[in-house]
């Protein structure tokens, strides 16, 4: 196997601006147009962090980490999670999962939430195979730029 580094970005590039573009090309059908300013300001966030894989030196797969404080403990997600399609099967998304929990771990959160469509059975499999447990609930999210007035 290639050589694999996860690592937690703490300095912007016009690589990973080109790299996180890439990558969200291959998760959503419809990325918005992500910039230096967009990832400079996830990198002076202190509530997230940008967490990505390099194989053989090349950006292969990425996630984001947020966290926040609530009355009942600290909680922490999991959010765009991708690996480079030229990478899958090779334990990358795994890593950077592990990688996410201990960090999560570190800041003393109660739980870590993720989403994931249920297309995505690869995904879906690993989660499970990690420990995530399906959550008898429903789902809501309010859109702003679809709210009228």
């Amino acid at each position: 196997m290639s050589a694999l580094q996860i690592e937690i970005v703490s300095a912007g590039t016009d690589e990973l601006v080109e790299a996180v573009n890439r990558l969200l090309a291959q998760l959503t059908s419809a990325p918005k147009a992500f910039g230096r300013e967009d990832l400079d300001a996830i990198l002076a966030s202190s509530s997230c962090l940008l967490i990505l894989s390099r194989c053989d030196g090349h950006v292969a797969g990425m996630l984001t980490l947020g966290w926040f404080l609530a009355p009942t403990g600290a909680r922490a997600f999991i959010d765009d999670v991708v690996v480079d399609e030229r990478y899958r099967g090779r334990g990358i998304g795994e890593a950077l999962i592990r990688s996410a929990l201990d960090q999560a771990r570190r800041r003393e959160a109660k739980t870590v939430d993720l989403t994931s469509r249920p297309a995505r059975e690869a995904a879906n499999r690993l989660y499970r195979r990690l420990g995530f447990e399906t959550r008898e609930t429903n789902s809501y999210r309010y859109r702003f730029d679809a709210v009228s007035g």
